[in-house]
């Protein structure tokens, strides 16, 4: 069956940086969007940043210039470099995506990581 397996979480001080990855493993066939997502407290999971399989990169407002979303499509991996954090990057961090595995499409989460920043 498919996994994502989410490492990278912690705590750490305000200005610091986490770096996130999520390693994807089963039978499939086809990797394709990829994305982080983070969710606080009595919140809606929201979108962080995404990457196709071809490598275009999106991310959420607030974390332009800071985060960088990456792949490597042949290790399947996605990692996620966060920099110059700050106290509201605080919350759950999910590895996302849509893969192709025995012949279906579906989307794929992770458990989820911790990720807190201190003032």
């Amino acid at each position: 069956q498919v996994q994502l397996v989410e490492s990278g979480g912690g705590l750490v001080q305000a200005g610091g940086s986490l770096r996130l990855s999520c390693a994807v493993s089963g039978n499939i066939l086809g990797f394709y969007v990829a994305a982080w997502y983070r969710q606080t407290p009595g919140n809606q999971r929201e979108q962080v940043a995404s990457i196709t399989n071809s490598g275009s990169t999106n991310y959420e407002d607030s974390v332009k210039g800071r985060f960088t979303i990456s792949r490597d499509n042949a290790k399947k991996t996605v990692d996620l470099q966060m920099n110059s954090l700050k106290p509201e990057d605080t919350g759950v961090y999910y590895c996302y995506a849509f893969i192709k595995s025995n012949g279906r499409l579906s989307d794929y989460w992770g458990q989820g990581t911790q990720v807190t920043v201190s003032s």
